[in-house]
């Protein structure tokens, strides 16, 4: 059972129940996919909320591989989940308010 206490959601795709979580490892791994230079510009570009499908993802797959899971985007690209794609991304939003706090907005550093 995932805890959200720890970042953990819980994602049904193709069927089956999955826990994900972005880990230390797993945001380093995000901040590499989107060129960010930390942790602080990674959130800034989370909290703008304009995600291709593509970023979805690298996200779920981060996420997927942080709780515990071996899949990667190849196979996260050809998952289905209940929603299509706003299913993707109501879990992207789920697992980046668990990771991050449900206002993602009063986290996100300022611009330097």
């Amino acid at each position: 059972m995932p805890n959200r206490r720890r970042g953990e959601i819980s994602a049904n795709l193709d069927g089956r129940d999955f826990t994900l979580c972005l880990t230390l490892g797993a945001l380093a791994e995000l901040e590499d996919a989107f060129g960010a230079q930390d942790l602080g510009a990674l959130l800034r570009r989370f909290a703008d909320g304009a995600l291709s499908a593509g970023d979805l993802i690298k996200i779920i797959a981060a996420g997927l591989r942080g709780g515990g899971n071996d899949v990667g985007p190849e196979a996260v690209a050809l998952m289905r989940t209940e929603g299509a794609a706003a299913g993707f991304a109501t879990i992207v939003s789920e697992l980046l308010s668990a990771t991050f706090g449900d206002s993602k907005s009063e986290q996100v550093p300022p611009n330097p």
